[in-house]
């Protein structure tokens, strides 16, 4: 049984976002991530990544500015259609969940539920599909405490994954890990068909995998579009505030070195 269902189409138009209405910590941002794109935002600290991010998942409400899932505005949903269309795994999760790897997984699938009424077949089949796409099957009884942080960064996507979402949100889902489990992740995260919109602070990461490149610096998109057309070292060093080398690797790839102005 498959654990996807569509992927959506995301508009967003003139949004801005601020505890204070006169200092907003983003600015006008519009963009448009086609269905079954992957979008990744990069930039410095403090940019208004993460804000951006709360405003897509529906965490804060904009100031201004509109945010469309296949045409319908986000906060005309109510809160049970946008858990079940959007999923979000963030760099905060709590590490120590007192449940197994199995019963996180299966959290996904709460959106979906009927009320009190028991897991469904449906349920059980979608966890166990998640489960066996991110190879968790020998860790689906082990506490989710107990897992290394690659362990435990499936099992959050395999968790959004079973909530069968047209949209999923990542917070630096590579934060924290080694590169054997960075490319791992982005790997199964490309495999899984949803639209995708992450923040990645690698940005040699960001342009091996995303279809679209969304640079921001003070809270305002500076470029946005294909990797090879965005990411230009001028940009790259005009957002970080360093001097960029770009190397051409074989076929159409380029990868960035760094150093200190």
């Amino acid at each position: 049984m498959s654990t996807v269902k569509r992927c959506a189409r995301l508009e967003v138009a003139g949004l801005s976002w601020g505890p204070v209405k006169s200092r907003p910590i983003i600015k006008d941002i519009t963009l448009s991530v086609g269905a079954g794109e992957r979008l990744a935002l990069i930039g410095p600290n403090g940019a208004g990544k993460s804000t951006l991010l709360r405003c897509l998942y529906r965490g804060v409400r904009p100031l201004s500015g509109s945010i469309r899932l296949d045409g319908t505005e986000l906060w005309r949903m109510g809160p049970r259609e946008v858990a079940q269309r959007i999923a979000v795994v963030l760099q905060d999760t709590p590490g120590d969940f007192p449940f197994s790897v199995r019963d996180v997984v299966m959290m996904g699938r709460i959106p979906h539920r009927k009320g009190t009424a028991r897991w469904s077949e449906e349920d059980h089949a979608v966890t166990a599909t998640a489960l066996a796409r991110f190879d968790l099957q020998h860790l689906s009884g082990r506490q989710f405490a107990s897992l290394s942080g690659g362990e435990k960064q499936r099992t959050l996507i395999a968790r959004a994954l079973a909530q069968q979402p047209e949209l999923i949100i990542l917070d630096e889902p590579t934060n924290h890990l080694d590169i054997r489990h960075q490319l791992e992740i982005l790997e199964l995260l490309r495999e899984v068909g949803p639209t995708i919109v992450t923040t990645l602070h690698e940005i040699n990461l960001a342009a091996g995998f995303a279809t679209q490149v969304a640079v921001i610096r003070g809270g305002r998109i500076t470029g946005c579009g294909a990797p090879s057309e965005v990411l230009t070292p001028e940009r790259i060093s005009a957002a970080f505030d360093v001097s960029v080398r770009r190397h051409q690797d074989t076929g159409s790839h380029h990868r960035f070195s760094f150093s200190l102005r």
